[in-house]
């Protein structure tokens, strides 16, 4: 079993040197994308680095974090890897819980890995409030335009995917920039891939956060809400056609119904300076009341059929794997 760890630069200078010296001999190849660094973060490697794992590549122009994992997660692909990590190279991501993250890939249990900040309470607490604030409003949104309600911290970019799963992915339309986290969940939920949370630790140094809830909401509600939409008729109208589906074509029109019946009964008596009617108010309440109640349906019908069938084999029984990850380590196999 080949694992690859793939870290964007981006202006993380020597920071980066520090987060590769401390990656364990689990890992087989280390791909240093370049991102048209302004520090010359892969000239730093080359010239400060002397791991024969480690290959830098170059980006001619800025991409984005998205368009540099691409790169290295096709790197990866092209030399063989079964299992590609992503790493940060500010070293906020601790490479010594790389094991943790292969473990559930390795044993046939998930297709995806994910860090998750939020699992430990001391963690939260030390989180910085605009990072805090900003991941609580995205989980949300990415729970309800992926379809993996159980998951959190969506924007966590500690991450290790399969490369069967990775071959399944349209990588070509995937975001670039800060939506790419997001817009891989979307994309895994398509392919019905597993996806799995690991409780991790973040490191803060007092730096800037590149996450800025004015600067990332609008963008992201629009990408969450095209997400939600193509997920919707994908999987329950395109894919699968159930209960379900109809219970979603029936709430909505009576919840939209009720609150536009309502609001202009509301707005005509007041104009005349008189209350509505018993009847009016049951005539607005009630498909509201019964549309809820079917929209409730949906959600749980939609929150039980999230993937529980992972799509990758169990590498560490194949034939010819030398290590065994118990989650924990690397130790080797009788």
């Amino acid at each position: 079993m080949r694992v690859a760890v793939v870290i964007p630069a981006y202006k993380v200078g020597v920071q980066i040197l520090g987060v590769i010296a401390r990656i364990g001999p689990e890992v087989d190849a280390v791909y240093v994308v370049d991102d048209a660094c302004p520090e010359g973060s892969g000239a730093i490697v080359e010239s400060s680095c002397d791991d024969p794992r480690v290959t830098v590549i170059r980006h001619e122009e800025n991409g984005g974090v998205g368009a540099a994992v691409k790169t290295g997660w096709r790197a990866a692909l092209a030399g063989g890897a079964d299992i590609v990590v992503k790493v940060d190279g500010d070293g906020q991501m601790d490479p010594r819980l790389i094991p943790a993250f292969v473990a559930p890939i390795a044993a046939g249990r998930a297709d995806y890995t994910k860090g998750n900040r939020f699992f430990n309470p001391e963690n939260v607490r030390r989180m910085p409030r605009n990072r805090l604030l900003g991941n609580a409003v995205l989980s949300f949104m990415s729970k309800a335009s992926s379809g993996y309600w159980h998951v959190f911290d969506p924007t966590n970019g500690y991450t290790a995917v399969s490369a069967v799963a990775l071959r399944l992915l349209p990588l070509d339309k995937l975001a670039d920039r800060y939506f790419f986290e997001s817009d891989v969940l979307f994309r895994l939920g398509t392919i019905r891939a597993v996806v799995m949370d690991i409780p991790m630790m973040a490191v803060y140094q007092g730096e800037p956060s590149s996450l800025s809830v004015r600067n990332v909401v609008g963008p992201f509600l629009l990408g969450h809400a095209q997400a939600l939409l193509k997920r919707i008729v994908y999987s329950h109208y395109l894919r699968n056609f159930s209960v379900a589906s109809i219970e979603l074509l029936m709430a909505l029109p009576l919840i939209l119904f009720g609150l536009v019946y309502g609001l202009s009964t509301w707005v005509g008596a007041s104009s005349q300076g008189l209350s509505a009617t018993s009847g009016q108010v049951m005539i607005a309440a009630l498909p509201i009341l019964v549309g809820v109640q079917l929209l409730l349906a949906f959600l749980q019908f939609d929150i039980a059929s999230t993937p529980d069938e992972p799509l990758t084999p169990t590498l560490a029984a194949r034939p010819g794997s030398g290590d065994v990850f118990d989650g924990e380590g690397v130790s080797d196999s009788p």
